[in-house]
């Protein structure tokens, strides 16, 4: 798949159908979309694309109103590529471009990537002040002869599916029915660091995940996960939260790998939240803590590892 951005150009001469929405994190939502470009292009011996942002808008338009991210970029080119996509236009949100007038917008897709179409959401907004919508895109394409589809509402339970919705599950612990939601489970990348080393002395060694705050992180608990390490998935226990036995401070996301035991300090991992498991609490003792571990192990031990893209 390619990549492009300010700094990448590429010609497009057989042409391209771009996917437009904001894909600030990709779910079975926008799978409507993404689907959709990639079987038209192909019908249509084209090249089908993604068009998103770096950033979120709303870090430069309302930077108080951002959300937290629910992906990283890195993972969503994972995504895409494996949703066969020919190519994913990573475009910087900043003043300046918030600025580009509806119909400028289009145009210069017209003129950049040889857009011969676009895929929409039925609610898609773009250019200035959100000035331009599904009916001015309707309008455009009879002026200047590009193909357009509107996707419906995609829906699970009768609510549609949103980066909003899943968001709200995650921040309630709610994995299972996120994930349910996602193209595969909610993931958190990190770099393994130091840390007590308790866990250790308890028989249960973990691993402390450094963590960026402008992604969402789940509600504190105990987290059935599955983390990947060199490329290999492990089955894992993962708490969220402050250690609250030994007094712990700092929200922390330290988790214990079944049948690991290698030093993996300075590693970049991916933790995937498969299902929640249970509340953190606070033991009276180190031993009743100990006796919980165990049944967590146990537990974790009959379920499978996650089917990955």
């Amino acid at each position: 798949m390619i990549i492009i951005d300010e700094n990448v150009k590429e010609d497009f001469k057989e042409g391209t159908y771009i996917a437009l929405g904001s894909f600030d994190g990709l779910h079975k939502g926008h799978m409507t979309l993404i689907n959709k470009v990639v079987d038209e292009a192909m019908a249509d011996g084209l090249k089908s694309a993604v068009y998103t942002f770096k950033n979120h808008p709303l870090t430069v338009a309302k930077p108080e109103l951002a959300p937290k991210l629910l992906m990283d970029n890195k993972q969503k080119i994972h995504l895409l590529k494996a949703k066969g996509v020919d190519a994913t236009i990573f475009v910087s949100f900043t003043m300046e471009y918030m600025q580009t007038e509806a119909e400028d917008f289009i145009l210069s897709l017209i003129n950049d990537f040889n857009a011969k179409g676009f895929v929409v959401g039925f609610n898609y907004k773009y250019g200035y002040q959100n000035k331009g919508n599904v009916d001015t895109l309707r309008e455009m394409a009879d002026k200047y002869g590009f193909k357009l589809f509107v996707m419906d509402a995609a829906l699970s339970n009768d609510d549609v599916i949103s980066s909003t919705r899943i968001r709200n599950l995650i921040l309630k612990g709610e994995m299972r029915e996120a994930n349910r939601l996602l193209f595969e489970p909610f993931m958190l990348r990190g770099t393994i660091i130091g840390g007590k080393k308790l866990g250790r002395k308890l028989g249960f060694p973990t691993a402390n995940m450094s963590y960026d705050t402008k992604y969402v992180i789940p509600k504190t608990g105990v987290y059935y996960t599955n983390i990947m390490i060199d490329g290999t998935l492990h089955k894992s226990i993962t708490s969220v939260g402050y250690n609250p036995t030994v007094d712990g401070k700092n929200l922390s996301i330290e988790t214990y790998i079944l049948d690991f035991d290698r030093e993996i300090y300075g590693q970049e991992v991916k933790l995937y939240f498969v299902e929640y498991m249970r509340d953190e609490e606070k033991y009276e003792t180190l031993d009743e803590l100990v006796e919980q571990l165990k049944k967590d192990e146990r537990y974790a031990s009959e379920q499978e590892l996650s089917m990955l893209l």
